[in-house]
């Protein structure tokens, strides 16, 4: 369940500012003192040891261990992975095969999203550009080769589209955040549609995750929302703090990118946002729209080629 949150303002169409602020965000169960240290010891571990690990790792098993890695993180803050997969392809639940291009878009809560959508399969970011100072943080926002994106600079954001089209043409998986801010987690904001027009360009799919964070009891969970005056220290604090914290990855039908980016944005956010539908009405309805997408792409291709 969310609450009815103020709308966000914004400085511009891609600087959103999020209403959520101190008072939405509180932790889970708390758990005991000794193991809050015991947490901090093997998170602070686990980020000082990865670029010695990702060097003396083949190229060809980075994948598995940036994988390996984001789950032992997850483990080591106390969140507990869960993947559910209403797509109906069988296999396993990942984003696209090796090779092959995607668009994977969620919403937005904290530094931990990024961590919890590696888990599921190792995937590029677009992150916001100061990532790269954070302590422990920065050098591993560079081996995952984020993608900066500068918000307050609009002019700048057909340059990040560009560096968004060229990896997914060359078969990469892009993990994108459209919201633009974080939110605390029982509320959100509206997609923004501009970083869909690197999937609309280079005929790439996209991949809707309805991305949650839930308590002990099951319930919406706070804990991991960075919002407000939050630092990395505070933030993650808080997490290590809680106890019984879920992190669900719920991987939506994917879409077919179509020609339009706001029409793409916006049945990206229908999935995104109707967990009251079952999953098989969801899934019907997301492939019914994605298919019907993708023929008017293909008509329209027909017509600008023969003049009609």
């Amino acid at each position: 369940m969310v609450f009815d949150a103020p709308p966000a303002t914004a400085a511009h169409s891609w600087m959103p500012i999020s209403p959520c602020g101190p008072g939405c965000v509180q932790a889970a169960d708390t758990a005991g003192s000794a193991r809050v240290a015991g947490r901090a010891v093997r998170l602070a571990g686990l980020l000082a040891s990865y670029p010695a690990a990702h060097v003396l790792t083949p190229a060809r098993r980075r994948e598995w261990l940036q994988r390996e890695y984001a789950r032992a993180v997850l483990r080591s803050c106390g969140i507990r992975l869960r993947v559910i997969d209403n797509r109906g392809i069988g296999g396993p639940a990942r984003y696209a095969e090796p090779g092959a291009g995607v668009l994977v878009v969620a919403g937005h809560i904290g530094w931990s999203d990024v961590v919890v959508l590696a888990a599921v399969q190792p995937l590029g970011f677009v992150a916001r550009a100061d990532l790269i100072d954070w302590p422990m943080l920065g050098r591993l926002a560079e081996l995952m080769r984020i993608i900066p994106i500068e918000r307050e600079r609009l002019r700048a954001l057909p340059g990040v589209v560009a560096q968004i089209a060229e990896r997914l043409a060359a078969g990469e998986r892009v993990a994108a955040f459209p919201e633009g801010t974080t939110w605390c987690g029982r509320a959100y904001g509206k997609l923004r549609p501009a970083l869909f027009q690197a999937a609309v360009d280079t005929g790439t799919p996209v991949q809707p995750i309805r991305l949650r964070y839930l308590d002990a009891h099951g319930e919406p969970c706070t804990a991991t929302g960075f919002v407000g005056d939050d630092t990395f220290a505070t933030s993650a604090r808080r997490i290590l703090r809680s106890r019984g914290i879920v992190a669900e990855v719920v991987l939506e039908p994917i879409q077919q990118p179509g020609t339009d980016r706001r029409e793409l944005a916006r049945r990206c956010e229908e999935l995104m946002r109707a967990p009251e539908l079952s999953d098989g009405a969801r899934s019907a309805l997301a492939a019914a729209t994605s298919h019907l997408a993708d023929a008017v792409a293909r008509t329209e291709q027909v017509h600008a080629v023969t003049g009609v």
